[in-house]
């Protein structure tokens, strides 16, 4: 009897060990870059029981079964299983690789897809779940980048410079986990801020609140505050097209969504309260720039409930790997849905073999919703601004106000980036790439450079040497002093630029800024205010200088923002004109006894510019644009030539208009227009007039006319257009050999027409040839315009472009070229 009692108690004990329930937590990520994956499904093997991953891949599964294992599985990846220990509970981690043979399979109906309904409706529904339908919507924003090395391979690791970080790529590799590649981090930032939404008129404001920034080479100034925020990271894929890296994207949910995808409907569920459909989706080109994914649909309302996208290798990009979008989004009290938590990955490439690749992570979420409470219009006129003490905080503010806790990996990272900073190779490195990058170089309060002012060589001055100066953010908040000064070795004479700017109100952005220079150029370049950091300032430094003028320059420039993409400048300015060849004009009526060589003007000028969708951040005491979204940019300027002022031998009226767009052309591509225009009234010598710039150089310029001379025309009246187009991939994407090079195809047209009246043309006195025939060193447009077409493949070896362009008129011109080839390197995406 007692042996089958003892027998009984063993089965019941071991019954019971049988039954114990089993917990196991963990995350699951993406071993190549690190990236939660939500959704995916976690499983114990051979049963039913598990969980779902949260947004940030968190789980918690749970069984009363017996089981020994327990697996991963999501779409696009391979499964992943894993052996469980004795205990009850159990923290497993997982990072999965991608399964590149099972992203793109399509499956075939033989009616109609069971999908399709489910997309009508949610086309049927778009307006009202768009968050653009609400009258206005605001809410908190955190936000967290983190930029990454990646792919370091060994053959990288035994460079010499490498060598020297040894102590941090050791730190890497237990970072990354077990299954996980090593990244090697450079930047990291967290911003928490307000965003501000109003439907009419369509206004956006994001005030940032607080920063915080560690970072390799890219500093706490005010430039990398404000572009961490939200604002540039914000996808609505209610949107027919999502701008990504200054490409168009194709939605899933885009209202020509047959055009672009194919779809499965995969699973019903419940996430949360809401009973959803999972549909899985993928290109139909894949070298078209769409997504393949799985987006979870409602019943209820067929609003996008969450979505997990991706752009692989096989879309027409370059040095990209993979983008991936991931959202979940919420029901707000108004019907429409926002996203409540949103990720973006771009995995970078690499350049050749010999380099590393890139990972930028960014993260958004958002609390504290308020809808349908619109401010007033002034509220909304900075798009971005920023707390002056937003880069100060008590030491305990992040624990406390972050939304989401920092990972123990997150927490590794800033200690790796600190240690990176003090390693004197990385720093020499990165200030030599910033100097090459930017034209300065820091040097405590002071940056000297740009470094196109340092050289130059020309028949006028011979060798020129210079050196430039500047004060930085360091040395005052408010006021920046810079100049440079450069010499001459066969004229013997000194040229230089001073400049004083100062700030006077930030949150309106107002400046002030006075400047003296006296300067050498060419009547092409005379009245084109080539900035110092560009190719045209350096390339007019070199080589035969055509008419040059000297002169000196005194000008006081005042500028304010007036009004949500309304800003506004008056300026002054008193020249003095010397020719450095022949030259001479009579000011009045043609009077000889009015002659002139040398003469002065005085002048102010009140330009307007209006963008309403223009977006600007401060860079230290400088403000940036960022170019418009959606509505084009439109600038008039009004200068008036004041006589007998300050010594002013002119009296003239000049108007200038402008209007500069960037149009989405759908599957077509992107078209760029500039229209322009401008009239003079009033007599002035030609210096004055407008002076179209051509290019006789072998490099394409899009501000320029490729295929006209320098100075061969000359207008004081004149429309101008020039359009430009990229076809993206939409043309070569068909021919199978193009296709795997991802060359694009882009078109050019340029077209100036105007005219000059005869008093300005004869205020000249022009030297004669033997027959005593005036020798004008121009040309007029007053019969016809000057037409040219271009054609052009880009994207070659990822960074050459070739334009092929025809001269369509005034053909007869001396010294002319009706066909050319000119070519660029230009870094695009």
């Amino acid at each position: 009897m007692k042996f089958y009692l003892t027998v009984a108690f063993f089965i019941v004990i071991f019954h019971g060990l049988a039954q114990r329930s089993v917990v196991v937590s963990g995350k699951v990520t993406e071993s190549e870059t690190g990236t939660p994956i939500p959704f995916a499904n976690i499983i114990f093997t051979g049963t039913t029981d598990g969980a779902i991953t949260d947004f940030d891949g968190n789980f918690v599964a749970r069984t009363d079964l017996p089981v020994d294992s327990i697996e991963v599985r999501y779409i696009g990846f391979v499964t992943r299983r894993k052996g469980l220990s004795g205990e009850s509970t159990q923290i497993i981690n997982f990072q999965l690789d991608e399964d590149v043979q099972t992203l793109a399979a399509v499956v075939l109906y033989a009616g109609e897809n069971p999908a399709f309904p489910i997309l009508r409706e949610v086309i049927k529904n778009k307006k009202k779940n768009d968050k653009r339908s609400l009258d206005a919507y605001e809410y908190e924003a955190y936000t967290k980048i983190e930029l990454d090395m990646d792919n370091i391979s060994d053959q990288i690791r035994r460079r010499k410079v490498i060598q020297k970080i040894t102590q941090v790529l050791d730190s890497i590799d237990q970072i990354a986990g077990e299954d996980g590649k090593p990244v090697l981090p450079f930047f990291i930032s967290e911003a928490i801020s307000r965003f501000y939404y109003r439907k009419n008129p369509t206004y956006r404001h994001e005030h940032i609140l607080k920063t915080k920034i560690t970072g390799v080479g890219l500093t706490d100034g005010t430039t990398t505050s404000q572009v961490i925020g939200s604002t540039l990271q914000e996808y609505n894929f209610y949107q027919n097209w999502l701008n990504i890296v200054s490409k168009e994207f194709a939605s899933p949910i885009a209202d020509s969504w047959k055009l672009y995808y194919d779809y499965d409907l995969m699973d019903s569920l419940y996430i949360d309260d809401d009973y959803v459909y999972r549909v899985d989706f993928y290109p139909k080109n894949d070298q078209d720039l769409a997504f393949q994914g799985t987006m979870w649909i409602t019943r209820e309302d067929y609003a996008l409930k969450r979505i997990d996208a991706s752009v692989t290798e096989s879309a027409n990009l370059n040095f990209i790997d993979k983008i991936k979008i991931q959202q979940d989004l919420r029901r707000t009290a108004a019907g429409a849905w926002i996203p409540e938590k949103s990720r973006v990955v771009v995995d970078g490439s690499e350049v050749s073999k010999n380099t590393a690749g890139f990972l930028a992570k960014f993260y958004v979420s958002a609390k504290d919703f308020v809808v349908n409470q619109p401010k007033s219009p002034d509220f909304y006129q900075n798009p971005v601004s920023m707390e002056m003490d937003a880069q100060e905080y008590p030491e305990n503010f992040w624990e406390e106000n972050r939304h989401d806790s920092l990972t123990a990996t997150e927490e590794n990272v800033y200690q790796m980036i600190d240690t990176l900073k003090k390693i004197p190779i990385v720093k020499t490195s990165l200030d030599a790439a910033k100097f090459g990058a930017t034209g300065y170089i820091k040097t405590g309060p002071i940056d000297i450079g740009p470094y196109t002012v340092f050289f130059g060589d020309n028949d006028m001055e011979g060798i020129r040497l210079g050196v430039g100066a500047r004060t930085n953010f360091q040395f005052s908040k408010k006021l920046t002093i810079g100049g440079f000064y450069a010499y001459g070795t066969k004229d013997n004479r000194g040229k230089y630029l001073s400049y004083f700017d100062f700030v006077l109100n930030r949150e309106k952005w107002s400046t002030i800024r006075i400047e003296r220079q006296k300067e050498i150029d060419q009547i092409w370049t005379l009245n084109q205010n080539v900035p110092l950091m560009s190719f045209f300032y350096s390339f007019s430094r070199f080589g035969v200088l055509t008419q040059p003028f000297m002169y000196t320059k005194n000008r006081i420039y005042y500028q304010k923002h007036l009004w949500t993409g309304l800003n506004q400048t008056i300026e002054f300015k008193q020249q003095s004109f010397h020719p450095r060849f022949d030259f001479q004009f009579t000011p009045e009526n043609g009077d000889p006894a009015t002659m002139l060589s040398d003469f002065d003007i005085s002048e102010i000028t009140f330009s307007t510019r209006w963008g309403k969708d223009e977006i600007f951040v401060i860079n230290d005491n400088e403000r940036w644009s960022l170019g418009t979204i959606r509505w084009p940019a439109i600038t008039f300027d009004y200068t008036y030539g004041i006589p007998n002022f300050l010594g002013s031998d002119l009296t003239y009226h000049r108007l200038k208009l402008r209007f500069e767009k960037r149009q989405k052309m759908a599957a077509l591509g992107i078209s760029y227009f500039d229209l322009s225009g401008g009239i003079i009234f009033g007599d002035v010598p030609y210096p004055l007039l407008f002076n179209h710039l051509g290019n006789e150089t072998p490099v394409y310029a899009n501000f320029t006319y490729n295929l006209m001379n320098y100075f061969e025309f000359s207008s004081d009246q004149y429309v101008a257009l020039r359009y430009r187009h990229s076809f993206e991939g939409l043309v070569l994407n068909k021919i199978p050999l193009m296709r795997k090079l991802k060359w694009r195809l882009v078109g050019n047209m340029n077209m100036v027409y105007g005219g000059m009246k005869d008093s300005n043309k004869d205020l000249t006195i022009y030297p004669q040839d033997q027959l005593g025939n005036p020798m004008i060193p121009f040309f007029t447009l007053s019969t016809k315009p000057y037409a040219e077409v271009g054609y052009g493949i880009e994207n070659i070896f990822k960074i050459f472009r070739v334009d092929a362009f025809h001269r369509l008129t005034y053909l007869n011109h001396p010294n002319i070229n009706n066909f050319g080839l000119k070519f660029s390197v230009q870094i695009i995406i």
